[in-house]
């Protein structure tokens, strides 16, 4: 029970920690208005580092269900599992954007843009472009999993060291193809928001845009992850 509870724990804190940094960055009321994409890029990374150092020796520190599934086809990680990980990182971030929400909420009410309020909980492209944005996501997904994989190969890492180059991982890949969708490179990170955001009375929210939202940021993940194992399996280490 404990890997689940902590895939649970550890991808709601990825939430309020990204989704929160968007907020915090982007809502006409906060008192961090206009930090920039630096602040949310770095946050992001610090967002994914936290839970795993925290809950990596329980569960492994997934919180992503593209990462899952890849690990589970290259045979890292067990079939009996995926399932379970799945549903409680999906609980966990739609928990996430829930608590986003609870604590934006009069910042939220007092932002007159719609498409603002959707950038809090789910990504989105600056461009709309369905092959380019889905393509984005893929190999956004596609250089973290296998750069999680090569890590592996990395001799005499010391314990700990690997959360740090994941981090360092999501920022440049947030700092280098970011602008194009917002980075999703996570099923659970968009869906569970977006879903959070759909439900939610939030005032003047608009459309959740699940047209997008159920196709680029979950499908191209997914892909992307596992074309990234099966590349890294056929590399003659």
């Amino acid at each position: 029970m404990l890997p689940y509870i902590s895939e649970f724990i550890g991808t709601c804190l990825l939430i309020v920690l990204g989704c929160g940094v968007v907020a915090n960055v982007n809502l006409k009321t906060s008192g961090m208005k206009g930090a920039g994409a630096i602040q949310i890029t770095l946050a992001w990374g610090l967002a994914v580092m936290i839970p795993a150092f925290i809950f990596g020796e329980a569960s492994g520190a997934s919180f992503n269900p593209a990462l899952t599934l890849a690990l589970a086809i290259d045979g890292s990680f067990p079939w009996n599992k995926v399932a379970g990980y799945i549903i409680a990182q999906l609980l966990g971030a739609f928990t996430g954007g829930c608590i986003v929400w609870l604590l934006f909420k009069d910042h939220l009410d007092q932002e007159p843009d719609a498409g603002t309020k959707l950038s809090v909980f789910a990504t989105g492209p600056s461009i709309r472009n369905f092959w380019l944005n889905f393509a984005s996501e893929f190999v956004g997904t596609f250089i973290l999993v296998f750069a999680i994989k090569g890590i592996m190969n990395v001799p005499g890492l010391a314990a700990g060291t690997d959360k740090l180059f994941v981090m360092g991982i999501i920022v440049a890949i947030g700092m280098s193809l970011g602008g194009l969708t917002g980075y999703a490179i996570n099923p659970a990170r968009d869906l569970g928001p977006r879903l959070a955001h759909a439900v939610l009375p939030i005032k003047g929210k608009g459309d959740s845009h699940f047209d997008y939202g159920l196709i680029v940021p979950i499908f191209a993940p997914i892909l992307g992850a596992i074309a990234a194992v099966l590349v890294f399996s056929i590399i003659p280490w």
